[in-house]
């Protein structure tokens, strides 16, 4: 019983636009990309001039769609993640440090078992999984407990390097790093009351798009459609940077409100007054 209701996806917020595709989402902010006063090239040529990317060797060490940062690469990369986590300390958001591997109750806790299993690495002989994003241990953290009203809202961020099987980008472009197998990631998770919700999926649409804007790279926000929102989210929203030398806006990030549904998974509770009923957050 428990595994067929695993494959049951996330109710619809009935404000989230109707669409088959990511075609059908609907362009809520959109900057002006920029106009360049030379030729733009692409992240891999560049990074191979600049002697910072090395796909190559990537392949060689570890297989198609792995790569190695070099020398300014590689502290680019460090510092980007500590810059990341830092704005959101300023925000009032608490560091974790989490495992990267994982248990298999932690993964169905968030949804990604089981209908994100094919794009999973798993370790059979200790049952352990890597972790496919910071959230599944965000979400876990408070498994089984009931939290005092009073702590809430929590709000969490994370780094983790991400490692993902990437079986669903088939077809797509995925050519230099765009789609690689592992990659790092500066993750956010909000616990809050159930009215709290939409407030607090703005503060991290926001904040997303606050990294951007420091970085001075064009912005678009776009809500995803009924048919793009994924298994989790009743709404949600993806952020996207514009890559002049792909010539296309990128998904650098997104924020989701899943409402209750990762909560009754973990079995995660609250209650308003100490004498009151519990419920999800």
């Amino acid at each position: 019983l428990e595994d067929r209701l695993g494959w049951i996806p996330n109710e619809i917020d009935p404000a989230v636009p109707e669409g088959a595709s990511d075609k059908d989402n609907q362009v809520v902010r959109q900057d002006e990309p920029r106009t360049l006063p030379f030729p733009a090239r692409a992240h891999w040529e560049l990074g191979e001039a600049l002697g910072i990317l090395d796909i190559p060797r990537g392949t060689k060490l570890s297989g198609s769609r792995f790569y190695v940062l070099r020398g300014a690469g590689a502290a680019l990369q460090r510092a980007l993640i500590a810059w990341m986590i830092d704005l959101k300390l300023d925000r009032g958001f608490v560091e974790i440090y989490p495992p990267f591997v994982t248990r298999a109750e932690t993964l169905r806790a968030s949804a990604h078992l089981p209908h994100f299993d094919e794009n999973l690495y798993r370790d059979e002989d200790d049952d352990l999984w890597l972790v496919p994003t910071a959230e599944p241990q965000l979400v876990s953290l408070h498994r089984d407990e009931t939290i005092p009203v009073e702590r809430l809202p929590l709000r969490y961020v994370a780094y983790t390097a991400c490692f993902r099987r990437e079986k669903m980008s088939a077809g797509r472009d995925v050519r230099g790093i765009k789609r690689g197998h592992q990659f790092d990631k500066v993750e956010m998770v909000v616990v809050c009351k159930p009215e709290e919700s939409p407030a607090e999926l703005q503060l991290m649409t926001s904040l997303a798009v606050e990294v951007l804007e420091k970085l001075e790279l064009p912005v678009r926000v776009v809500e995803r459609c009924s048919g793009d929102l994924g298994f989790t989210a009743v709404r949600g929203f993806d952020i996207e940077a514009w890559a002049p030398g792909a010539g296309e806006w990128l998904e650098v990030s997104s924020a989701s409100d899943c409402g209750s549904f990762q909560a009754e998974r973990a079995r995660i509770r609250f209650k308003r007054d100490a004498a009151g009923k519990p419920e999800p957050p």
